[in-house]
């Protein structure tokens, strides 16, 4: 057999494992296939951007599309798209350092660590389980694990860190409920909640502190942490009882199932022991913390640098209550990767001009809607955002990719940005259709001895997902309107 002959065959061969891809793929596939080149055209050819902005929106649009419609890991897409804007020269390597410079991945670091400080102290046990032990039927347990849970969206910044806290107490509360169905409800309702009280505080998801730092990028405005206390702790303590009456009429109307005798010896129900040192520490800690956010405007320090001075005393030798390397494992690094790359990208798109020229571009579109009223912008932020959890499962990505358009769409109307971002984001929080939509879900939903059925979840998210949106409506005319949170 000749060269030419080995050749010839090469090529069919390849051309025949292409021809199977392609028939593999399914039809959506070739929509986003025709869709991306289509765009990726149009952007080349623009003459109003310049080289780097070109590079710079091609590569964002790629890694879009790959967070939506692959199973690769986030975190890989973004660095993998940081470091092709770089070799492309579309920016300077510093775009790659500068990413871990972001106030945002700081802030995440520490507030693993606080998170981690919570459970290791006890503290969050206590506050749980203080409650439950006074349950006596299948529906009390239900209200005080929402009573339960209310405060712990204030100190613990992460719903997986939330979920994975509470699933151990779920666990060993579970075996004393007779009903089956009700374990499954109860099951459901934990994470439920805790996605509910997510909007309480602004470190209460990293969409939050992506979506403040976009807005800081983008308009030179920001939230504070009281700003958003004043604005978030009432809509989620509204929205998360809304939420148990939602359950208790679709699963548990009109019944009331006593729960198990209980010893003494149970874990769950023994009588708490006083307060130990650990948690004194822990709480005088997160208190002194808790002051400090707060009181932002008075002594000058952004929330990241405290958080962080923050996980630095819990961690100091002897007198913390955590060792060095117990707190550096408990920071999701795969996170912090992730929000530092995909941030920086984001910053890129309005450091090249990208974000300018879209807005002028939307402007030119828009003019003849130059009425468009306040009503038809919350009603399209709010269809955007709360349906945004069933095409884009990660709370994160749905940031990254939403945030930014939102607002230079909102800003393109003259609207204000502060107002814009916040509805976003609380739209966002809501994600309660699929088990894929959150993390939280799925710890529950993947654990064997308690768990829920997707179907059932997915009933109480056709309830709800309506009543979230008309009550985002409520509060925006009425409590938000009063504080000064307006379009």
């Amino acid at each position: 057999m000749n060269a030419t002959t080995r050749i010839e065959r090469r090529k069919s061969t390849s051309y025949q494992i292409f021809k199977k891809t392609l028939l593999a793929m399914p039809n959506y596939s070739y929509i986003l296939l025709s869709l991306f080149i289509v765009v990726c055209f149009a952007i080349f050819f623009t003459s109003s951007l310049d080289y780097k902005g070109k590079v710079a929106l091609i590569v964002f649009v790629i890694a879009m599309i790959l967070w939506i419609a692959t199973k690769l890991p986030a975190g890989y897409v973004a660095l993998g798209a940081i470091l092709s804007i770089i070799l492309l020269k579309g920016a300077d390597a510093s775009l790659l350092y500068d990413s871990f410079s972001l106030e945002i991945v700081w802030l995440m670091i520490g507030a693993f660590i606080i998170g981690e400080v919570i459970k290791v102290s006890g503290l969050a046990n206590r506050i749980i389980t203080n409650i439950m032990k006074n349950s006596a039927t299948s529906n009390s347990v239900l209200f005080h694990v929402l009573i339960a849970l209310l405060p712990l969206s204030i100190f613990i910044p992460s719903t997986s860190g939330r979920a994975a806290i509470t699933l151990p107490v779920v666990k060993e509360l579970a075996p004393f409920i007779q009903d089956d169905k009700h374990k499954q409800v109860l099951a459901m309702f934990v994470p439920t909640i805790i996605l509910m009280t997510t909007s309480a505080t602004l470190i209460g998801a990293g969409s939050h502190l992506i979506g403040v730092e976009i807005l800081e990028k983008t308009t030179g405005e920001t939230i504070t942490y009281l700003n958003w206390l004043i604005w978030g702790v009432p809509f989620a303590i509204f929205i998360s009882f809304v939420s148990y009456l939602a359950v208790r009429l679709l699963w548990m109307r009109g019944k009331s199932t006593p729960l198990l005798s209980v010893t003494k010896k149970h874990s769950i129900f023994t009588k708490n022991e006083k307060i130990t040192e650990k948690e004194k520490k822990a709480l005088i800690f997160i208190g002194t913390l808790f002051l400090l956010w707060v009181t932002e405007g008075i002594h000058g320090h952004d929330i990241g640098f405290i958080t962080i001075m923050g996980a630095l005393v819990f961690m100091s030798p002897k007198f913390g209550l955590l060792s060095w390397k117990q707190g550096v494992k408990s920071v999701s690094w795969n996170l912090i990767l992730f929000v530092s790359a995909a941030t920086a990208l984001g910053i890129n798109l309005v450091e090249t001009g990208v974000v300018d020229w879209i807005e002028s571009s939307i402007f030119q579109f828009v003019t003849s809607f130059s009425n468009f009223s306040v009503w038809g912008m919350l009603c399209f932020i709010l269809l955007v955002s709360i349906t945004s959890h069933l095409y884009i499962t990660s709370h994160t990505t749905r940031a990254i990719v939403l945030v930014p358009g939102l607002l230079m769409l909102g800003t393109s109307f003259g609207f204000n940005g502060i107002a814009v971002l916040f509805l976003s984001l609380v739209g966002m929080n809501y994600c309660l259709t699929f088990p894929v939509s959150s993390k939280a879900l799925l710890v529950y939903f993947e654990e064997e001895k308690i768990s829920y059925k997707a179907k059932d979840l997915m009933r109480l998210s056709f309830l709800l997902m309506p009543i979230y949106f008309i009550s985002i409506l409520l509060f925006y005319y009425t409590y938000w309107d009063w504080t000064g949170l307006t379009l």
